[in-house]
C-alpha cells in the first residue's frame, strides 16, 4: 500500500519531527498541503493530515487543504496534532477535521497527539510551556502509533 503524510508545521517544527517519525515508518512523504501532488495523493491507500493546534483547532492552511479536496474512493486516512495542551472531551479538535475528511470520503482509522512547545501570547513572556516537547518518548509514541497503522492498514508493500 502507498502512504503520503501532508503536514502544516509552522510555529517550531515539532509537528513536523512527529510527521518524519511517522513518514519513515510509513515509507511515506511528508508535504505541505501545496506541495501535494493530486494525482500521487489519488494513488494513496493511507493519507495522514496533521498541524498543530491552534486556538483548539488544526491549522488553517490543513482545513482548507481538506475542504478543497474531491470526493472519490474511499481511502484511509489519520490525523495527528501536536498542541501545548491535551484534549479535552467537551471540545476535541480532533473531531472537525475527522468530519471533514469523512465528507471528503476518507475512512478515518485512528489519530495521535502530543505536547509540544507552545508559544501562543499568554505563554510568550515565560518563553512557552511544554518546553523540550516533542522529547524522545513523544517521538517513540509517535513511531509505535506509525508501526500499529502500518501493521493494522497493510500500508508497507509485503516482501517478495
Amino acid at each position: 500500500m502507498k502512504a503520503m503524510i501532508v503536514c502544516v508545521s509552522v510555529s517550531h517544527g515539532n509537528t513536523k519531527r512527529i510527521a518524519d517519525v511517522m513518514g519513515n515508518v510509513l515509507e511515506a512523504p511528508v508535504v505541505a498541503p501545496e506541495q501535494v501532488d493530486m494525482a500521487e495523493l489519488s494513488t494513496c491507500d493511507l493519507v495522514g493530515f496533521g498541524s498543530g493546534i491552534y486556538s483548539m483547532a488544526f491549522h488553517p492552511r490543513l482545513r482548507q487543504f481538506v475542504r478543497s479536496l474531491p470526493k472519490g474512493e474511499r481511502r484511509k486516512a489519520f490525523v495527528f496534532a501536536t498542541s501545548g495542551f491535551p484534549e479535552t472531551r467537551f471540545r476535541p479538535f480532533t473531531r472537525p477535521l475527522v468530519r471533514l475528511l469523512e465528507r471528503r470520503s476518507f475512512e478515518v482509522v485512528d489519530s495521535f497527539s502530543c505536547r509540544a512547545l507552545d508559544t501562543w501570547i499568554p505563554f510568550k513572556p515565560v518563553g512557552g510551556i511544554r518546553k523540550g516537547h516533542p522529547d524522545a518518548t513523544d517521538l517513540e509514541a509517535a513511531r509505535a502509533f506509525a508501526e500499529g497503522l502500518r501493521v493494522r492498514t497493510g500500508s508497507m508493500s509485503q516482501p517478495m
